[in-house]
């Protein structure tokens, strides 16, 4: 059976800016909340701190979105997820994460089921990203920050 877990703080504490927050290729930042490889999802917060596009994407699986701070569209949509809202997004839809000028600071809770593939403007695959790639770039991530590699188990159920 799998063991409970719960982390206090999620939507307060862990927002707080410390060394926690993996760092990514387009200079935004993931904290795990929890890894479920044998579901094939990951829970996370995303923290950006510039405005602009973050990544265009295509879900394979479904999204849950609580945004906690700032806001945040998809170009292809006409609507705007402000802090407190809640975004369901489709799998097979292909978006692209804007961040609006004027907001310092984005953080926002995604529940993501399989993973996505990042994609150009055309459509054509660039790379992708799914609970296992999170889970390294976590890993390397804390190994190189000296909590060492186990430190994700936390977070894996």
């Amino acid at each position: 059976m799998i063991p409970d877990l719960i982390h206090h703080g999620v939507t307060t504490d862990w927002l707080e800016h410390d060394n926690l927050w993996v760092p990514t290729p387009s200079g935004s930042f993931f904290k795990p909340v929890v890894f479920s490889p044998s579901e094939g999802l990951y829970i996370n917060l995303i923290r950006v701190e510039r405005s602009g596009v973050l990544s265009r994407h295509r879900h394979s699986g479904t999204v849950h979105a609580i945004v906690l701070k700032g806001r945040w569209q998809y170009l292809e949509h006409d609507w705007v997820a402000e802090e407190g809202s809640f975004v369901f997004e489709p799998p097979g839809e292909t978006h692209t994460l804007y961040v609006p000028d004027g907001v310092d600071e984005m953080v926002t809770l995604f529940h993501v089921k399989a993973g996505y593939v990042f994609v150009d403007v055309d459509g054509n695959a660039l790379g992708y990203e799914d609970v296992f790639t999170k889970m390294d770039k976590a890993r390397e991530y804390y190994s190189s920050i000296g909590l060492g590699e186990d430190y994700i188990n936390r977070f894996i159920r």
